[in-house]
């Protein structure tokens, strides 16, 4: 089995390891590194598993080092895994999940030849439908880009992109999250005003966003046909379309997104 060791131990570092676990890992090839005394110990109570302020101490005879820290935390993470025994570097995988920082950045904190994944996550993981995109370094060959896509299943989906998309990617999934929340937002308020109880209003809204969206996957039909097969002529749907349309809504989430991948990319450079 691969041994995993997991650098940071927040809410997505905690939610891999726990789907990893649910899929069938063992506890004794998994280890978190956290620094938090108080963290650790929650940690280790709901895992069952080794945990670690010692980032050397974790890696040493891993063989995929996730990277689960704030991107301001990502160098000094590097320093301390380049002190590990690099003898079987190649055999190894650094898999970072900091955003905006890039697979020539970690290639060139780290000995040479060693094999970097970038990944970008989104929150959902929390739930284990994540949705994460990965994108192999110079030194990744494509059985350690599946070894990585394995590892990220058990919280979600994947998808392989190229390093030069992934400024868009997060635009539409890192970002994504918050966007489907301000629309539940939205239609709460809404709803509220229409005469609902705030209660009444929310559980109508999140059953109808949870229940078109496995629609949407599980039908193997575009949105624009779903959309379609709900909006008679003349009907309710088409009048609330239409308003939405008039006010711009397409647009704006095309504008959004644009801002949200220039934004991205200015973080990589």
């Amino acid at each position: 089995m691969t041994r995993i060791a997991v650098i940071g131990g927040g809410r997505i570092g905690e939610a891999l390891l726990a789907g990893l676990l649910e899929s069938g890992w063992a506890s004794k090839d998994l280890v978190v590194v956290e620094m938090v005394a108080a963290r650790a110990e929650v940690l280790s109570e709901r895992l069952g598993i080794r945990v670690t302020d010692d980032v050397t101490d974790a890696a040493t005879g891993a063989d995929l080092l996730v990277v689960a820290v704030k991107p301001g935390d990502v160098d000094a993470v590097l320093v301390e895994v380049s002190k590990v025994d690099q003898d079987d570097a190649r055999d190894r995988v650094l898999v970072s999940l900091a955003a905006g920082v890039t697979t020539a950045r970690l290639e060139a904190k780290l000995p040479a030849g060693f094999p970097v994944v970038r990944v970008m996550p989104n929150t959902p993981m929390l739930v284990g439908q994540g949705m994460s995109a990965i994108a192999g370094g110079r030194h990744a060959d494509p059985a350690q880009l599946e070894q990585v896509s394995e590892l990220l299943a058990s919280v979600g989906k994947v998808v392989t992109v190229r390093e030069s998309q992934m400024d868009a990617v997060t635009a539409v999934s890192g970002s994504g999250p918050a966007y489907f929340f301000l629309v539940v937002e939205a239609m709460v308020e809404a709803g509220v005003g229409l005469g609902l109880s705030r209660d009444v209003a929310t559980k109508l809204v999140v059953q109808t966003m949870l229940g078109s969206a496995a629609l949407l996957d599980e039908s193997g039909q575009d949105a624009a046909e779903l959309r379609a097969a709900v909006t008679s002529p003349a009907g309710t749907t088409a009048a609330a379309v239409r308003e939405l349309e008039r006010a711009g809504v397409r647009s704006a989430f095309i504008e959004g997104l644009n801002a949200a991948r220039d934004r991205s990319a200015a973080h990589d450079a």
